[in-house]
C-alpha cells in the first residue's frame, strides 16, 4: 500500500471519529476490509514502519510529560494514537514533539491500542479464516519489521527529567 494511501484511510478516519478511537478502528478495519488482501498486509507494513519512525526520545518525552511516566505499551499505544492523528499531526510531532500540546486532549487519553489489531481484523472479515502466517501481523515480522523485542534502537537524544521544562515548553506548561 502506497504511503498515500495509508495516509489517506487514517485520515478519513481521524475525520470521522476525531475522539472515539474504538469507533476509529472500526472504521478502518470497515475500509480495510473491502480493500484487496494485498492492501491490508501493506497498510499493516506501513503501520509498523510509522510505529518504528515514531520510535524517538523527543515523542517519548512527550508522552512522559502528558501521562508522566513511560513503560514499554503505553509508549506503543501513545505512538499508535499519534499515528491515529493523521499524517499532518504525525508528521509535525515528529519534527517539534511540542506541536502535540495543540492536539493532546489529556494524560491517559493519548491511546490507540486498538490500531494494532486493525489490519488482522480486517483480514479475518474478508477471509473468514483465523490468524496464521499468512496475515498481516506474521507478513510484517517476517520482513523484520518488529517494533517491540527486535525493534531498532529508538532514535534521537536522550534527556533527564528534568530537561523536559526547556525541552517540550508548551507540553510542559499543559501539562504539568
Amino acid at each position: 500500500m502506497p504511503t498515500a494511501a495509508f495516509w489517506q484511510l487514517i485520515d478519513q478516519a481521524a475525520a470521522a471519529t476525531p475522539a472515539d478511537p474504538d469507533a476509529k478502528a472500526q472504521h478502518l478495519i470497515g475500509a480495510l476490509a473491502a480493500r484487496p488482501l494485498e492492501d491490508i498486509i501493506g497498510f499493516e507494513l506501513t503501520l509498523r514502519r510509522f510505529i518504528i519512525e515514531a520510535d524517538d526520545y523527543g515523542i517519548m518525552a512527550a508522552q512522559k510529560i502528558i501521562d508522566g511516566y513511560v513503560s514499554d505499551d503505553p509508549y506503543l499505544y501513545f505512538r499508535c494514537w499519534l499515528i491515529g492523528q493523521g499524517q499532518a499531526v504525525f508528521t509535525a510531532a515528529l519534527q517539534h514533539p511540542d506541536s502535540l500540546a495543540a492536539v493532546a486532549p489529556g494524560p491517559y487519553e493519548c491511546d490507540f491500542e486498538s490500531l494494532l489489531l486493525v489490519a488482522t481484523k480486517a483480514y479475518e472479515q474478508q477471509t473468514g479464516r483465523e490468524e496464521d502466517e499468512t496475515f498481516p501481523r506474521a507478513v510484517a515480522r517476517g520482513q523484520g519489521l518488529d517494533y517491540d523485542f527486535l525493534a531498532p534502537p529508538t532514535t534521537g537524544a536522550d534527556w533527564e527529567e528534568e530537561d523536559l521544562p526547556k525541552m517540550l515548553p508548551k507540553l510542559w506548561k499543559k501539562f504539568r
